[in-house]
């Protein structure tokens, strides 16, 4: 009976995660839409219809993802990391380091315009959250534990992020990924 149990707790296991995966793979199809226009009239836009449904847990219900679980926390690649949902530049690789807390970490964005900060007062503290300058999207969080030259610690999350990889040599055009 309990090697039953087994097999039918490991079957139900794997058909939960295919089918993640399936409704994962398909819902980043969504993600992976042409960028809207600078002067898109934010509060209108469908996020449900834009975002893949860990994007819209994160930047719009101001959501956390899982640290060390997410698609930028040890991406080393040279580029630029974008609002998933205006595409608007925040960070910079140059300024991206390892905080050790399982998030992409940066020591200040790339105009200080870009990110908004507010006042965070859950999870019993007070915490200066940062959102997208231009759509509103919840981003993360800044402390002040980071390096030199800032004392800053921009502890983003990857599904807010769409990471476009600078060019490499010979004129091949940039890469552009999305998280899931």
């Amino acid at each position: 009976m309990r090697k039953f149990l087994a097999i039918a707790a490991a079957s139900i296991g794997a058909v939960a995660a295919a089918a993640y995966a399936a409704g994962d793979a398909a819902s980043s199809e969504s993600a992976a839409r042409e960028p809207l226009p600078p002067d898109t009239d934010w509060s209108k836009v469908d996020w449900k219809e834009r975002l893949t449904a860990e994007q819209y847990r994160v930047t719009r219900e101001a959501g956390t993802e899982r640290p060390f679980d997410n698609a930028y926390w040890d991406n080393k690649q040279a580029g630029e990391y974008r609002c998933v949902g205006c595409d608007l530049p925040l960070y910079s690789s140059e300024a991206k380091y390892e905080s050790g807390t399982g998030w992409p970490s940066f020591y200040k964005p790339v105009d200080p315009k870009a990110v908004s900060e507010h006042e965070d007062r859950g999870w019993f503290t007070t915490r200066t959250e940062t959102r997208c300058a231009r759509c509103d999207a919840h981003l993360g969080h800044v402390f002040e534990d980071g390096p030199e030259p800032t004392g800053l610690r921009y502890c983003m999350n990857s599904a807010a992020l769409r990471f476009v990889q600078e060019p490499t040599e010979g004129g091949v055009e940039a890469k552009v990924e999305s998280t899931r």
